[in-house]
Formats: C-alpha cells, structure tokens, sequence
C-alpha cells in the first residue's frame, strides 16, 4: 500500500471514531424537572399508563421522575401531557389508623386529552431529596379518562399514620406527581403531616386514576 493510501485509511479511521464519540456524547437523561422544582437526588415513581408495562420498572437512582411506554390516544383527544394539567391535593379522609389523600390531576389546557393508569408520585424534601421508598401501586383495571377543558381525575395516595405503625416518620416539603406515560413532574407543597419513610408499613400506595376530584 502506498503511503497516499495509509494516510487516507488512518484519516478515514479518525473521522469514524470521531463521529462515533460525538453520537455517544448527545444522548442524555430525557427527564426534566418542571420549572422551579428541585430536582430529587433519589429515585421517584414513574407515571404508568395502560399498555406500557415495560415503564413500571423502577427508575434508576439519582433520575428525576420518567416514563416510556405510552396509551393509545382515544378517539375525544390525544394523551394529556404535563403541560397541560395542574397537580392539587385533596383533603384527608382517614380511618381506621390510615390516612387517604385524593391526587389530582386537572386538564388546564383549551383543549380535551386523556389520562389512564397509575400517576407517579415521590415525597421530598426542600432540598430535593425523595422521603421514603416510592408508592406501591393498587393492582386494579385501568380505563381511559376523557378530560375536557377544566376536568380532573384523581388516584388516591394512602399509607399508615406513622403513629400508629411506629414506622420512622419525616415532614414533606413537596409531592412530586408525574402524570401517566410523561417524563415531567408537577410539584404540590405537601401539607398531610407526617409520613412514613422506614420500617413497619412504611410504604404509601396508590390507586389508578378514576373520573373526578375525589371529594
């Protein structure tokens, strides 16, 4: 092989590797915080939607609240993202030593979308840091909510007063909730008191998202 022809191999090779690397280096962490949340440093629930099974896997530690996976859009509108819907929390029904919490998701946006499934959801702290480990989520059928303009479905967060189970207890500054099937989370100042973060039923959970408020 000439010397002209090495030359234009190990070029050739340079710029291969080169492409490679840069491709390597653009891909990143999808997940976003919403505008002005702290971003937790443990891991969060995933907002799960029906037909995504592969999305119930946890998140990875140190990512903020992420899905994949997604819900087939209805015929009344496309699936409702992060955008647009506003996170409330509703008030406590407790009862029998557990304490019940409506999340719920209101469509804010000029236009009707769907939700169905299991909402994400993570206590943390003012720092960002997640309180506890992530809610179970309630086995039951999923269907898909159709929320026109102003409209709201709710999946009920519950867990044993810390009291009354004697599980280690921390105070919330927040409740980080990921709607269905979106990567991007909404921030509700916690104002239920304690939870329980370690030991006996020291674990929240959460039902699937039915029409309404909750109230």
């Amino acid at each position: 092989m000439s010397c002209h022809s090495s030359r234009t191999a190990l070029f050739a090779s340079a710029a291969s590797l080169a492409a490679l690397l840069t491709a390597c280096g653009s891909s990143g962490d999808a997940s976003t915080a919403s505008s002005g949340a702290p971003a937790p440093s443990a891991a969060a629930a995933t907002g799960t939607g029906v037909g995504s099974p592969s999305s119930d896997a946890p998140a990875p530690q140190g990512t903020v609240p992420a899905a994949t996976g997604g819900v087939a859009s209805g015929s009344a509108g496309s699936r409702c993202h992060t955008s647009q819907l506003r996170a409330s929390l509703g008030t406590d029904s407790p009862g029998a030593g557990q304490e019940y919490f409506p999340v719920v998701l209101t469509n804010t946006s000029g236009r009707t979308c769907t939700v169905a499934g299991f909402p994400g959801a993570a206590f943390i702290d003012d720092a960002g840091r997640q309180l506890g480990p992530d809610p179970a989520r309630v086995a039951d059928r999923a269907s898909l909510i159709t929320l026109a303009p102003r409209q709201s479905a709710w999946s009920g967060l519950s867990f044993t007063n810390p009291e009354v189970s004697g599980a280690k207890s921390a105070k919330p500054a927040w409740l980080l909730v990921t709607p269905p099937d979106e990567r991007d989370f909404l921030r509700v100042p916690w104002t239920g008191g304690t939870v329980p973060v370690s030991g006996t039923a020291s674990q929240a959970s959460l039902t699937v998202l039915a029409p309404g408020t909750g109230a």
